[in-house]
């Protein structure tokens, strides 16, 4: 990711608001993770809240999120996201063993 596009995704939420997205992952039953709500402004507040309440692990990487963002609901990831999604899904496992 180089720098400029940093800057603008950091403009672009100033001027429309959060930006969220979920993804799932059924390790028994599908290949990759499949994105299942996104949201931008309201809809992206309300999906973080609701993460909130139910305790759900919120990542912050706006490459990553504008990656996902870009993935029609229901679709799996694409391979280019597997590095990212790993890192990520590993962090996650590691914080539930250590609560």
């Amino acid at each position: 990711m180089n720098h400029y596009q940093y800057i603008n995704q950091i403009k672009g939420q100033k001027q429309n608001g959060k930006s969220a997205a979920v993804i799932r992952y059924d390790e028994q039953n599908e290949e990759a993770p499949r994105v299942v709500a996104q949201g931008r402004g309201m809809v992206a507040n309300q999906i973080i809240q609701m993460a909130k309440e139910h305790d759900i692990d919120l990542q912050t990487e706006p490459s990553l999120l504008s990656n996902l963002l870009e993935v029609d609901l229901g679709e799996q990831i694409p391979p280019q996201l597997y590095s990212v999604m790993a890192e990520v899904l590993l962090l996650i496992e590691k914080m539930e063993k250590n609560y």
